[in-house]
C-alpha cells in the first residue's frame, strides 16, 4: 500500500472449513507466518496481498505522536473501499484482515500493517478459510506453499544485551532517585538479550511452544515480532470494548502455599498497588473520551500465568459511534504499564537511559478486520526474530519503592518465556 498509489483492487472470499483438532500452527507453511492465537483458537495467515510500513517520525517528534496509527488506519480503509468481499462465515476475524505491529516509539522503525493472501481461523468450534486475490475466482498461489513439520531450533548461543546486569540496576537506582525527587511518578525500564541459533529459526516451533505453555495468553507473530503476551490492549466486537490492564508482578511459588503467599504479598504491597493504579488511571484517561459506559473495577484481581502472577484489572465499555480500532490503539499507547507517568516525561527518560531502541517491544500488536472487529495486545514476553537471531526483551515498572535487585529478578522471570521457547527439549 504505497502512499502515492491507488490501493489495489482485492477480491476477498471467506468459506467454512471442516473443523480440525490438529491446531492452526500446523496449517502454516514456513517463512514469515502471521499469527494471533489463544489456546486452540485464533487466526493465522501467510503471503502478502497488501502491506503498509509506516515511516519512522523524525527525531524530536513528541513521543506520543500518533501519525503512524492514523496513516495506517487510512490506508486500510482505502483498501477496504476497493475490495469486493464474500463472507460466508461472518465472525470476528473473517473477511479482510490486517495483522499489525507498531514500534514502541514513533521515531523507531519496524511498524507494519499486513493483509495476507491466505488466512485460516478458528473460533468456538468453527473454522474458516479466507483467500485474498487480485482477480475474482483466482486461487492464491500461497495456498500451494508446502506445509512441513516445524524444525527444532538446535543449539543456541546466548549473549547479554545493551547493558550489563550491574549497569541496568544502576539505571534503575538513578530512576528511583528521579522519581523520589518529583520528576515523574513511574517509568517502565526494559533490557534486552541476544540469542543466535546455528541455522534460521523456524518461527512455527516457537508459536507452538508458546501457545501450548501459555494457553491464556495471546501468542503472536507479525513482521518478526514473536511472543506470548498476557496484556490485552483492546478487544472490539461490534461496539463492545474490553481491555485487560496488568501491572505488578511476582513469580509463581514453589508450591501452592508459597504461591498464595506471593499473591497475597503483592495484593497488599503499596509499591505494586501504586504501580497498578497508575496503569489503570492511564487507561481511564485515554478511553473516557472515546467510549460510553466505561466500567473499571475499583480493585485488581490476581492473574496467574505459568511463570508469573500479575495484578490485573479488566475494563469494559461501549465505543462511541465512529471510533475505530486503530484510533483506540493510538489513544491507549503507550499505557503507563509499558511507558510510565507522566507519559511524555517517562518516554523521554526511557530514550535517555535504556541504551537501546525497543523496536516493536512494548508496542501494540494484533489484528483488525474489515467489519471493525479487532484484538490488539502489547508486545511483551517476546523477541524480534530475524533469520538465526533473536533479540529478547523484558521490562518492569519502576516507582519510588522499587528495589534494583528485585526488578532485575523480575526481568529474568519474564525473559524465561522466550528463553524456554528457544530451547529444544532434551531427547
Amino acid at each position: 500500500m504505497n502512499a502515492a498509489l491507488t490501493p489495489p483492487k482485492l477480491f476477498v472470499r471467506t468459506v467454512p472449513l471442516r473443523d480440525r483438532a490438529d491446531g492452526l500452527v500446523r496449517r502454516l507453511p514456513e517463512g514469515a507466518p502471521l499469527a494471533w492465537l489463544t489456546g486452540d483458537e485464533g487466526i493465522v495467515g501467510w503471503g502478502e496481498a497488501a502491506r503498509f510500513d509506516p515511516e519512522p517520525s523524525p527525531e524530536g517528534t513528541p513521543p506520543t505522536d500518533i501519525t503512524r496509527f492514523t496513516t495506517a488506519a487510512r490506508r486500510f480503509t482505502e483498501l477496504l473501499e476497493h475490495a469486493e468481499v464474500e463472507d460466508e462465515v461472518g465472525l470476528p476475524g473473517t473477511g479482510p484482515v490486517a495483522f499489525g505491529t507498531f514500534a514502541f516509539a514513533p521515531t523507531s522503525g519496524g511498524s507494519a500493517l499486513i493483509v495476507p493472501r491466505v488466512i485460516v481461523g478458528r473460533r468456538e468450534g468453527r473454522s474458516w478459510l479466507t483467500t485474498i486475490t487480485d482477480a475474482p475466482g483466482d486461487h492464491p498461489r500461497e495456498l500451494l506453499w508446502p506445509v512441513t513439520e516445524p524444525r527444532p531450533v538446535g543449539p543456541v548461543d546466548w549473549r547479554p544485551g545493551s547493558l550489563t546486569d550491574t549497569a541496568w540496576m544502576d539505571t534503575v537506582a538513578s530512576t528511583v532517585a528521579r522519581i523520589r525527587s518529583g520528576e515523574l511518578d513511574k517509568a517502565v525500564l526494559a533490557r534486552d538479550a541476544h540469542a543466535e541459533a546455528h541455522s534460521p529459526i523456524d518461527v512455527r516451533v516457537l508459536l507452538e511452544r508458546l501457545r501450548t505453555r501459555f494457553p491464556g495468553c495471546f501468542t503472536f507473530s507479525v513482521a518478526g515480532m514473536v511472543g506470548a503476551t498476557p496484556e490485552l490492549l483492546l478487544r472490539l466486537e461490534g461496539d463492545e470494548f474490553t481491555s485487560l490492564v496488568l501491572a505488578g508482578t511476582r513469580p509463581r511459588g514453589v508450591d501452592e502455599e508459597d504461591d498464595h503467599r506471593l499473591g497475597r504479598e503483592m495484593m497488599s504491597s503499596a509499591k505494586d498497588v501504586e504501580e497498578h493504579g497508575l496503569a489503570v488511571d492511564s487507561l481511564r484517561a485515554a478511553m473516557e473520551p472515546l467510549t460510553e459506559e466505561l466500567t473499571v473495577p475499583a480493585w485488581p484481581h490476581l492473574l496467574k500465568l505459568a511463570n508469573v502472577q500479575h495484578l490485573a484489572t479488566r475494563a469494559h465499555a461501549r465505543m462511541s459511534p465512529g471510533v475505530g480500532a486503530l484510533e483506540a490503539v493510538a489513544a491507549l499507547h503507550p499505557t503507563a504499564a509499558v511507558g510510565g507517568t507522566p507519559t511524555e516525561t517517562a518516554m523521554r527518560l526511557i530514550a535517555e537511559v535504556e541504551g537501546m531502541d525497543r523496536g516493536g517491544y512494548a508496542g501494540p500488536v494484533g489484528w483488525v478486520d474489515g467489519a471493525g472487529n479487532a484484538e490488539w495486545g502489547i508486545a511483551l514476553r517476546g523477541a524480534h526474530v530475524e533469520g538465526s537471531r533473536a533479540r529478547l526483551y523484558a521490562g518492569c515498572g519502576i516507582v519510588a519503592g522499587s528495589d534494583p535487585a528485585s526488578e532485575l529478578a523480575e526481568t529474568e522471570s519474564k525473559f524465561r518465556v522466550m528463553r524456554e521457547a528457544l530451547t529444544d527439549p532434551e531427547t
